[in-house]
């Protein structure tokens, strides 16, 4: 039985889906905002990966390809700058704006 990387499903799917793409976005600034990082440095990778690439991303915000890599790694620590500008990138690509809401608590 053959089986797909989850990786090559989500980078195809993101590539052909952009609703797909603009849900993965929201969900890794949903869960940054939650305090989960961990997994949204994962979720933004995989977005990465499939959309902008890391080099062009290393060009667009002026860092090193391999300190992206590190930054988007689970055990990564990226500045609150370095994430604003992967944000700001990922927003232009995708063609979406932020809105954030916040929601009382039941």
């Amino acid at each position: 039985m053959l089986t797909r990387s989850y990786r090559d499903t989500i980078n195809e799917r993101a590539l052909e889906d952009n609703a797909f793409a603009t849900a993965l976005l929201d969900e890794a600034i949903s869960l940054f905002l939650n305090g989960e990082s961990d997994m949204a440095r994962l979720i933004l990778r995989d977005l990465v990966n499939a959309t902008v690439g890391f080099e062009e991303l290393a060009l667009a915000v002026n860092k090193p390809s391999k300190s992206l890599h590190r930054m988007l790694s689970a055990k990564g620590n990226p500045t609150m700058d370095n994430l604003t500008k992967i944000f700001s990138v990922l927003k232009n690509r995708l063609r979406v704006d932020f809105e954030v809401h916040t929601v009382a608590h039941a």
